[in-house]
C-alpha cells in the first residue's frame, strides 16, 4: 500500500475522486490529485490560475474542484508525465464579458428610467399647456336621447323653447323674414325644477351637437385660463355649427363685476369679459346657441343679461298640481304602482315640490317597497317616503308617559285650530311617531293650492297661519297652565316672528300703514351674513315696528287660547285617541271635530279674541 494511501486509512474509507454531484463526498486534496494523475484516473484538467482552482474530470464521469497554487510546476509536470490534457481558462476574457453584460444591463436600466421621466415630464407639460383648452362634454348628432315628452310639469317653458328647436331645424323659415337666431337663452328657476333636463331635451329634439360644461370649470388658479377656455369652447362650437352650448350654473362666472372686495381685476371677471365678447362681439356666432341655467339671476352682470346676449329669459318655476301629476306619471313609468295609488291625490299632497323632489319621492318609495319584500309600490310606501323626506327618519316610538301626553296636546292644538279657524291650511295628518332630530310628533298641513299657484297671500290667511302656529303653545297653556309651558314651540315662535315682521315691514298689514319698510334684497357679493345693511327708517319707527310685531303675535296667541279653552273636553278626547292610534289622518280628524261641534252649537267660532285679563300672565312675557 502506498504511503499516501496509508495516511487516509483507519475509521474513514479510502480517499476517492470527488464529484460535484455527490454532496456527501469529501473534498479531494492536492496530494490526492497528484496520486490520481499518476494512477491514470484523470481524464482532463482545467486550470484557473486567478482563482487558484483546478477542475478535474475523471474517467468515471465525476468532476471535482481542487485548490491549487497559482504557479504550480509540480502539477504541470505530473499532468504532462501522465499524458492528461491540461487547459488554462481565460479568466480575463470571462471577466470582460461579465463586466460588459452588467454595464449593458445598467445602461438599459438608466435609459428606461430616463424614458419614463421624459414621458412623465411631457405629460405634465402638455397638461400645463392644455390649461387654456376647454374640455366640454360633447354629445354628437342624435347622441342625446331626452325628448320634450320626457319633460313634464313645465309646459310654458317647453313652448318657449320649441322655437329654438325650430330655429335649429329650419332656420330659413325665420331668416326669410329677417329674423335672427337667438344668441342666448337663460333658464331661471329654483333648484330641481328641470333646467338641465330642458337643455338636454332641446338638444335631443333638434338633433344637433350639444356641448355641456359647468361654469366652474372655466376658472382656474392661473390668470387667463378661464378666458382661454371660453375662446376654445366657442372655437369648437363654430366648427360644428349649428350646435348648442350649455353652461350650467353660469352665476359662477357671470356675477356682477367690480362689486367684490379687493378690486375687480380677477380671473373670474376676465372669464366673464371673454364670454361677453364671444356672445356679442365683432365676430358673428351664427348657428351657435348658448343655453345657460342659474337659480340666482339677481347676481348676474347687467351686460350679460341685456338683449343681444341672452335674448330670452325663461322662468322654470315649481310645478302646479297638474304639473306634479304629470311629473309623477313620468317617473312612475318604470315603477310598478299598486292599483290603489292615485297620482292626482299625491300631487295634491305635495305642494311646493320640485321635479327633483318628486323623483326622489318615488325612488324612496320604491326602496321601501323592496325593503319590505313587496312587488308593488303602494300608498303606504309613498306616504312613508314623504314623511322621511319632509320630517326625517323614524325614531323609536315614545312610551306612554307624561312627555308623550304633553306632545299629544301640543300637536292636537295645532290640528284642532286648522279645523276651526277660517282661511287656515287643511290638515293632512297628525301623528305622535317621533322623527330623528328631536321631533316628537307633528301635524302636517296641506297649503292652499290656489294661494301657491297665484302667489297672492291675503292678510286673513296670514293671521290664520299665525293662530295655527301658536296652537301648540296655546294648548299647553290651556291644559297645563302658563307656568308649565315648554320650549317645544321654539320653531313655531321663530316662524311667527318672521311672518309677523314681514306683515308689518313688507306687506303693510299693520297700523303703520301701507309702507314697505324693509325688503329681501341684500348685498350678495359683500357677505350678507357678515354685514347687515342699516335700516332706512329711524329708531322710533323701529320701535313701533317691534311693537306691532309683538301685538300681532300676542293677539294670535290670545285668539288661539280663546278657541281652545272651551273645547278642553274635545282636546282630551282627541289626545286619548291620538295616544291610542299614534296617527290620525286629516279626514278622520275633521269628522270627529265636526261631530263634536254639531253637539255644541253654542261654541261656534266668531273670530272674537279672549281678553288678556283671562290669562294668568301677560301673553307677551311667556
Amino acid at each position: 500500500m502506498a504511503p499516501g494511501q496509508a495516511q487516509t486509512s483507519g475509521p474513514k474509507p479510502a480517499a476517492k475522486p470527488f464529484s460535484r454531484t455527490d454532496a456527501n463526498a469529501a473534498k479531494p486534496s492536492f496530494s490526492q490529485l497528484l496520486r490520481d494523475l499518476k494512477a491514470g484516473k484523470v481524464k482532463e484538467l482545467e486550470l484557473m490560475p486567478r482563482q487558484r482552482m483546478a477542475t478535474v474530470y475523471f474517467h468515471n464521469g465525476r468532476t471535482a474542484d481542487v485548490p491549487v497554487f497559482s504557479d504550480n510546476q509540480l502539477l504541470l509536470q505530473t499532468a504532462e508525465d501522465a499524458g492528461v490534457p491540461l487547459a488554462v481558462r481565460d479568466e480575463v476574457r470571462d471577466d470582460a464579458i461579465a463586466g460588459l453584460v452588467s454595464n449593458l444591463l445598467l445602461a438599459a436600466l438608466l435609459l428606461t428610467a430616463m424614458a419614463l421621466l421624459l414621458r412623465r415630464s411631457a405629460q405634465v407639460a402638455n397638461r400645463h399647456l392644455g390649461f387654456g383648452r376647454s374640455q366640454p362634454r360633447l354629445q354628437a348628432d342624435g347622441g342625446v336621447q331626452v325628448r320634450f315628452e320626457d319633460v313634464a310639469g313645465i309646459a310654458e317653458a317647453k313652448e318657449e323653447l320649441q322655437e329654438v328647436v325650430t330655429f335649429l331645424k329650419s332656420p330659413e323659415r325665420f331668416t326669410s323674414v329677417g329674423a335672427k337666431i337667438p344668441k342666448g337663452v337663460l333658464l331661471i328657476g329654483p333648484p330641481g325644477t328641470g333646467k338641465t333636463l330642458l337643455a338636454r331635451a332641446i338638444a335631443g329634439e333638434a338633433g344637433v351637437p350639444f356641448f355641456s360644461m359647468a361654469a366652474s370649470e372655466f376658472v382656474e388658479m392661473f390668470v387667463g385660463v378661464g378666458a382661454s377656455r371660453v375662446r376654445d369652447l366657442f372655437r369648437q362650437a363654430k366648427a360644428k355649427a349649428p350646435c348648442i352650448i350649455f353652461i350650467d350654473e353660469i352665476d359662477a362666472v357671470g356675477r356682477q363685476r367690480g362689486a367684490g372686495i379687493g378690486g375687480g381685476n380677477d380671473e373670474r371677471e376676465q372669464t366673464l369679459n371673454q364670454l361677453l365678447t364671444e356672445m356679442d362681439g365683432f365676430e358673428e356666432n351664427s348657428g351657435v346657441i348658448l343655453l345657460a341655467a342659474t337659480n340666482r339671476p339677481d347676481v348676474l352682470d347687467s351686460a350679460l343679461m341685456r338683449p343681444g346676449r341672452f335674448d330670452r329669459r325663461i322662468t322654470v318655476d315649481l310645478p302646479d298640481r297638474r304639473g306634479r301629476e304629470q311629473i309623477l306619471g313620468v317617473h312612475a313609468r318604470t315603477r310598478p304602482l299598486a292599483d290603489e295609488v292615485s297620482l292626482a291625490d299625491w300631487a295634491m299632497r305635495t305642494p311646493g315640490f320640485s321635479g327633483a323632489d318628486l323623483a326622489n319621492l318615488l325612488n324612496e318609495a320604491a326602496i321601501l317597497t323592496a325593503r319590505r319584500h313587496l312587488t308593488q309600490v303602494d300608498n303606504l310606501a309613498i306616504g312613508d317616503a314623504l314623511e322621511r323626506i319632509t320630517m326625517g327618519l323614524t325614531a323609536a316610538p315614545l312610551q306612554d308617559s307624561a312627555k308623550k301626553r304633553l306632545i299629544a296636546y301640543h300637536e292636537v292644538g295645532h290640528a284642532l285650530l286648522t279645523s276651526l279657524v277660517p282661511n287656515a291650511d287643511q290638515l293632512d295628518k297628525v301623528t305622535l311617531l317621533p322623527r330623528a332630530g328631536g321631533v316628537g310628533g307633528f301635524a302636517r298641513m296641506m297649503p292652499d293650492e290656489d294661494i301657491l299657484d297665484s302667489g297672492l297671500i291675503s292678510r286673513a290667511y296670514l293671521l290664520a297661519k299665525l293662530v295655527v302656529l301658536l296652537g301648540g303653545r296655546a294648548a299647553e297653556m290651556v291644559v297645563f297652565g302658563p307656568s308649565e309651558v315648554t320650549q317645544g314651540a321654539s320653531s313655531d315662535l321663530q316662524m311667527v316672528s318672521r311672518i309677523s315682521r314681514e306683515m308689518v315691514t313688507r306687506y303693510g298689514f299693520s297700523e303703520l300703514g301701507p309702507m314697505a319698510l324693509e325688503s329681501d334684497e341684500a348685498e350678495v357679493l359683500l357677505g350678507r351674513d357678515w354685514f347687515r345693511p342699516q335700516p332706512h327708517y329711524s329708531a322710533d319707527t323701529g320701535n313701533r315696528i317691534d311693537q306691532q310685531v309683538r301685538e300681532l303675535a300676542c293677539q294670535s296667541l290670545e285668539r288661539a287660547v280663546a278657541i281652545l279653552s272651551p273645547r278642553r273636553e274635545l282636546m282630551d278626547e282627541l289626545v286619548d285617541r291620538l295616544i291610542a292610534e299614534e296617527t290620525i289622518d286629516g279626514d278622520s280628524f275633521r269628522q270627529s271635530v265636526a261631530a263634536w261641534e254639531t253637539n255644541h252649537p253654542e261654541l261656534a267660532v266668531t273670530g272674537q279674541t279672549l281678553p288678556a285679563a283671562r290669562l294668568a300672565v301677560p301673553v307677551g312675557e311667556t
